[in-house]
């Protein structure tokens, strides 16, 4: 077919996570904001206004090259979705794709989902934007457009950073209260654009916009786009996800009872008496900070639908898996969510309560990723079980 390249080779996790460019080694001691802290982004920027830091990351290169990022594309476990526009007609189509559009035709895109769950220099790179705490802070797509491609343009309802990692690509960008989307298209786009500033990104360049900042990015040739996207749960979505979460810890005992029912005049009504007693009832359930803080760990800290843990290939005993991890030290997995409050440890969805010397180090895991050999001498014999369990899990790793 012409104009489409088929996806022939596809590697596995590894060959993927072992880039040829290590972004620890170059970029780790780059401060990503530029010349100024993170204390003041969040002062004067998060929230309010965009800001565009030429060469944040200099001489920046794509941590993945169009194969890998295809091979990515064409797997079931990755979310990935590929937008055409022709004419003024927009088509969105979900993967895995086995074929996509080559280089060189013009205007289409192919966005590839949570990239940091499947490379480690990705994860690296996500992982710079942590004085936003991780339980905001969501994943890294991957944007590769043929010339003029683009989304349309659109406003998010979540923070997000632009890096741009190959190519060229303009924004134009616009604060505006006009919201309205094109009726019936599959896409979000917004009806009536009003750019205020347009900007074109170089490799290294990046650019922040706050939720609901209309923008619109079109590749000058074919380019790569690293989006940092930000958790920002509606209150609904909330709300609908702690009256689940609550469901197994309501309480009601006894069964509705009327021992002084009187003859009904209008059977067919529901009585004040009944209704009353009902309320009653109901307004006993009462929640907790204990209750939402346990349920937001659980939320905030459930991977995706589409995230899979890969246990090792061959796995240690639990003595030498004790023996190599004293000696190596372990690391969360990329794909591993870990979070804590007081005494309360969320890991992937699971909480438990621990306290003394465990607490200690695994708030220290939660906020590193990673425990050297050393520290983990002084775990329990409990704690130490637990690692072992979740390494079989592929929810940590040895160093």
């Amino acid at each position: 077919m012409s104009g489409i390249i088929p996806v022939r080779h596809i590697p596995d996790a590894r060959a993927i996570a072992a880039s040829t460019y290590t972004y620890n080694a170059r970029m780790k001691n780059i401060p990503i904001l530029g010349d100024i802290t993170p204390a003041q982004f969040l002062r004067d920027y998060w929230h309010k206004k965009p800001l565009l830091i030429r060469q944040a990351l200099p001489g920046f290169q794509a941590l993945l090259t169009q194969k890998e990022l295809f091979a990515l594309a064409a797997r079931e476990d990755v979310e990935s979705r590929l937008i055409t526009k022709v004419n003024d007609d927009w088509s969105l189509q979900n993967g895995p794709f086995k074929r996509l559009p080559a280089a060189k035709q013009k205007d289409w895109t192919l966005l590839v989902q949570g990239v940091n769950l499947h490379n480690n220099d990705a994860d690296a790179l996500l992982r710079r934007f942590r004085f936003i705490p991780d339980a905001r802070l969501d994943d890294l797509m991957i944007s590769y457009a043929g010339d003029g491609g683009g989304v349309g343009p659109h406003f998010d309802s979540y923070d997000v950073f632009l890096l741009q990692a190959e190519g060229q690509r303009r924004w134009q960008i616009g604060a505006q209260d006009d919201l309205t989307l094109v009726d019936g298209a599959p896409l979000k786009i917004l009806q009536n654009f009003m750019p205020s500033e347009t900007f074109v990104l170089e490799p290294g360049d990046m650019l922040y916009l706050p939720p609901h900042y209309a923008h619109d990015g079109i590749a000058i040739g074919p380019c790569m786009t690293y989006s940092i996207g930000f958790r920002a749960p509606t209150y609904q979505e909330l709300g609908e996800a702690f009256l689940d979460f609550m469901v197994e810890t309501i309480d009601l005992p006894n069964r509705y009872a009327d021992p002084d029912l009187t003859p009904s005049a209008n059977p067919a009504e529901i009585g004040k008496v009944m209704l009353r007693r009902i309320s009653d009832e109901l307004n006993k359930v009462r929640f907790t900070d204990e209750d939402i803080g346990i349920f937001l760990g659980e939320y905030l800290s459930e991977p995706k639908a589409s995230v899979f843990f890969d246990p090792p290939l061959k796995q240690f005993s639990p003595a030498g898996f004790a023996q190599a991890s004293a000696k190596h030290g372990i690391a969360l997995s990329r794909k591993t969510q870990m979070l804590y409050r007081g005494r309360t440890i969320f890991i992937n969805g699971e909480s438990f309560d621990v306290g003394g010397e465990d607490k200690t180090l695994l708030t220290a895991l939660a906020n590193a990723r990673s425990l050297d050999g050393e520290t983990l001498q002084r775990a329990s014999a409990d704690l130490r079980e637990s690692f072992y369990l979740w390494y079989q899990d592929g929810w940590l790793l040895l160093n």
